[in-house]
């Protein structure tokens, strides 16, 4: 089980970002943006018996291949949707938190971007 302090530093992360409500998705913790809910961060507690408490973040496959080359026991390619660029930042091993902050900021703002892309 995942240790309250880990969500609950997650889950401080992505509400105070404006606009981000949170529900559950496929039985975790998922923080969602905007009328049609999309989402830029979701909570992995071994899911699918995944070695480590994670957090996945929408991000380019740039990004992605280049913190997972950089530090592969911090950042990780996430099934199903590691494809699209999205990044496993683990959760559970002392995680630099600002780290976190960030690339939650930056996930937001990229799937907000694709909203307003997809609007014009």
């Amino acid at each position: 089980m995942a240790k309250t302090s880990e969500l609950d530093r997650l889950r401080a992360i992505c509400m105070a970002i404006p606009g981000a409500f949170e529900k559950l998705s496929h039985g975790e913790p998922t923080w969602f943006t905007g009328p049609k809910g999309k989402t830029f961060v979701m909570f992995d507690n071994h899911h699918h018996g995944a070695p480590h408490i994670s957090a996945y973040v929408a991000g380019t496959i740039d990004q992605q291949e280049m913190l997972v080359a950089a530090d592969p026991a911090r950042y990780w390619v996430p099934p199903y949707v590691g494809h699209k660029g999205w990044i496993a930042i683990v959760l559970d091993t002392g995680p630099d938190w600002d780290a976190v902050a960030q690339l939650v900021k930056e996930s937001f703002a990229l799937v907000s971007a694709k909203k307003v892309r997809a609007r014009r």
